[in-house]
C-alpha cells in the first residue's frame, strides 16, 4: 500500500457517524434513472486485478487498519458499483411489456448464478432478482474481511487471496486447511485477486439459503426507503460462524469500535446517489484512489486495539 492512500485515511478524517441500523435514503420510486442497455456495464479497471499488499509490515496497529480499510474500500465500491448497474438494467427490464432475446437471456444468466428458478421474465423471477441482486454495506464488507483475514495476514489470505473464509468443494479448488477433519473434501477458496473474493462474498451473501435474513432485512429496508447498515445485517450472519450469536456480536464491535459506518454513511452519498453514468465512471474508474473517501469525507481514523 503506498504512502499516499495511506495518507487518504489519515488526513481526511470523517466526521464520527454513532447512529447505527438504518439510514434514510432517497425513495427509489421517485428516481428516474432511464432505460439502461445491456453495453451499461463497463471493463473492469487494471487495479481490479492487483494482489494483496503485505500488511505484516506495519508495527503500529491503527496504520495497519487504515491501510487494509484504504485498500479494500475501493473495490467494495467497484464491486457494488457494478452490482447497482445491473440492478437498473433489471428495474427496465421489469417496466417493459415484452422482452427480446438478449435480454431473457440475460435474465436467465442473472437467474442461475443467484440460484432463482421462476421463468425468465415473470414477476416471481424480478421479485427474487430483486432481492438478490443488491449491494453489502462496506461497513459489513470491511468487518468480516478483517475477522475473517486477520487483516490480511492470514495463510488463506497471502497464498489465496481469500479474505472471507470461503470454501468451495471440487478437489484443488482452493488450499486445504491443516485441520480438515478425515473424510472432509472441502477446500478454502483461492481467488485471482482480493476484489475477485469481495465479488465471491458479496454473491454467497446474495445467494445462499443461509443468509436469507440478511436479504430479507435489506429488502425491508428499501421498501421502507431506508438504508441497512452493517450493523443491522449483521443479524443474518448466525450461520457464517458456528459460533453464531456470538459471532454476530464480535462483528458489530468490529463495526463500532473501528468507525465503520462512516463507510456507510460516505457510499450512500457518494455511490447510492449517483446516476447511472456516474456509478458506470465509478465502475470504470483507473486509479483506485479515486474511490477512496475526498477532503472532507474522508475514511475513518481507528484505533488501536
Amino acid at each position: 500500500m503506498s504512502a499516499g492512500i495511506r495518507a487518504l485515511l489519515l488526513v481526511f478524517p470523517l466526521v464520527a457517524f454513532a447512529i447505527w441500523g438504518v439510514l434514510h435514503v432517497p425513495d427509489p420510486g421517485k428516481t428516474d434513472y432511464g432505460d439502461i442497455t445491456l453495453d451499461a456495464l463497463p471493463s473492469m479497471p487494471q487495479w481490479a486485478n492487483a494482489d494483496l499488499p503485505d500488511f505484516s509490515q506495519y508495527e503500529n496497529t491503527a496504520e495497519k487498519k487504515n491501510a487494509f480499510f484504504s485498500f479494500l474500500y475501493p473495490r467494495i465500491v467497484l464491486a457494488n458499483s457494478r452490482i447497482l448497474i445491473e440492478r437498473r438494467y433489471l428495474e427496465t427490464l421489469s417496466r417493459r411489456e415484452s422482452l427480446n432475446p438478449t435480454e431473457t437471456d440475460w435474465l436467465s444468466q442473472q437467474a442461475e448464478r443467484l440460484r432463482v428458478d421462476e421463468e425468465p421474465g415473470s414477476e416471481e423471477m424480478f421479485l427474487r432478482l430483486r432481492s438478490r441482486l443488491d449491494f453489502i454495506p462496506p461497513s459489513l464488507v470491511l468487518a468480516q474481511a478483517a475477522n475473517e483475514s486477520a487483516w490480511g495476514t492470514s495463510r488463506f489470505a497471502l497464498k489465496g487471496n481469500n479474505l472471507f473464509g470461503q470454501w468451495c468443494f471440487s478437489q484443488g479448488c482452493g488450499i486445504v486447511p491443516s485441520g480438515r477433519a478425515e473424510g472432509k473434501s472441502h477446500e478454502v477458496a483461492a481467488f485471482d485477486s482480493p476484489y475477485r473474493s469481495v465479488r465471491g462474498y458479496i454473491q454467497n451473501l446474495n445467494r445462499h439459503p443461509s443468509y436469507q435474513l440478511v436479504r430479507d432485512l435489506r429488502r425491508q429496508a428499501r421498501e421502507s426507503g431506508r438504508f441497512a447498515s452493517g450493523t443491522s445485517l449483521a443479524a443474518g450472519l448466525v450461520s457464517y460462524s458456528e459460533r453464531g450469536e456470538e459471532y454476530i456480536s464480535e462483528i458489530r464491535s468490529m463495526i463500532s469500535f473501528n468507525k465503520l459506518l462512516d463507510y456507510d454513511r460516505e457510499f450512500r452519498k457518494t455511490v447510492l446517489e449517483r446516476e447511472t453514468g456516474e456509478l458506470s465512471r465509478l465502475a470504470s474508474s483507473k486509479e483506485e484512489t479515486a474511490l477512496l473517501p475526498g477532503p472532507g469525507d474522508g475514511g475513518s481514523s481507528t484505533k488501536e486495539g
